[in-house]
């Protein structure tokens, strides 16, 4: 591990030679600091990315024996598509994580059908608004354009997506490169996590994360450096 500064902006960077190593020693650092946070407060709170990445740290995850039964699951950002979509991000949790010792976790979704990406303060005011924050983990994931969560670089509200001092929970997202409306945690929500991880994998993210972090204008992961109130630990394998 080796911790990083550059223009300004702090990470710890843990690389791994294999993707199995990287998705064991993240899962380890997160059931780590789940156990932390329920030994604490009885309780712990989770968000997670969607996608294809993350696959095998989900698996490794959920078969750590934790109190699940006391961590509660959420997602960092979601497509308005039905959960029984294969771009639903909740689906890829539920068949991906919440399985083996993991299933007795609760899980709360942000988008549901009945609710309208015009209005995603109906998604704020009721199960969201309730959980037990602030987040004790969050795992972001990451595009090769500098997006994570669903802060896309083209995102018409790209501004107030970036601003660390809403107090919204979840914001609405609309970009040509998302490919559907998103809905997306709030910057402030994200970066306030006692745990922030970055979970990226390839030689390609390698070279965008560093040329994002390098960047100006900001990119959205930098953004999301600049923002944090501890260093963000980068997990990466080729």
């Amino acid at each position: 591990m080796a911790r990083e500064q550059l223009n300004g902006a702090a990470y710890s960077w843990h690389a791994f030679a294999e993707r199995q190593d990287l998705a064991a020693a993240l899962a380890g650092h997160v059931a780590g600091r789940l156990t932390n946070a329920i030994a604490e407060r009885g309780t712990a709170l989770l968000a997670v990315s969607g996608g294809t990445t993350p696959a095998k740290f989900f698996a490794s995850l959920s078969s750590i024996p934790i109190a699940w039964n006391k961590v509660t699951v959420t997602l960092v950002d979601e497509r308005c598509v039905p959960a029984s979509s294969p771009r639903s991000n909740a689906g890829l949790v539920a068949a991906n994580l919440l399985q083996n010792a993991a299933a007795a976790a609760r899980f709360v979704p942000l988008y549901q059908e009945a609710a309208s990406i015009g209005d995603p303060l109906e998604a704020d005011s009721r199960m969201l608004r309730s959980l037990p924050w602030p987040l004790d983990v969050v795992v972001l994931g990451m595009g090769t354009d500098g997006h994570t969560a669903s802060f896309f670089p083209d995102a018409d509200n790209l501004e107030r997506l970036l601003d660390p001092s809403s107090e919204r929970v979840v914001l609405p997202v609309h970009a040509a490169s998302a490919g559907e409306p998103r809905l997306t945690l709030s910057l402030a929500r994200i970066v306030s996590a006692g745990f922030l991880a970055l979970h990226i994998e390839g030689e390609d993210k390698r070279k965008a994360f560093e040329s994002a972090v390098a960047s100006e204008p900001r990119k959205p992961i930098r953004a999301v450096l600049d923002a944090a109130e501890r260093p963000v630990e980068v997990f990466w394998a080729p």
